[in-house]
């Protein structure tokens, strides 16, 4: 196995052990809104919250780099 491939098996894997250990249900406010729900179920979806907002941070940086190298091959 390539080390890519055991490195995210092995995050997998601790998410998993995180996942079980945490099964308590906690509450939570934002402003006037309380939520409550098992940790099982809050920590996949602040994960993946967390990833959406990464990849798109990461793209609208890639498109204003590869605008500004676009705009910088038009002066010369």
């Amino acid at each position: 196995m390539k080390i890519k491939t055991v490195f995210i098996l092995f995050l997998l894997f601790l998410f998993l052990i995180i996942l079980l250990q945490n099964t308590e249900v906690v509450s939570f406010r934002i402003y006037f809104w309380e939520l409550s729900m098992s940790r099982i179920i809050l920590l996949p979806a602040v994960l993946i919250i967390g990833f959406i907002i990464g990849f798109i941070i990461a793209k609208i940086r890639r498109k204003k780099h590869l605008t500004k190298i676009k705009e910088r091959g038009d002066d010369e």
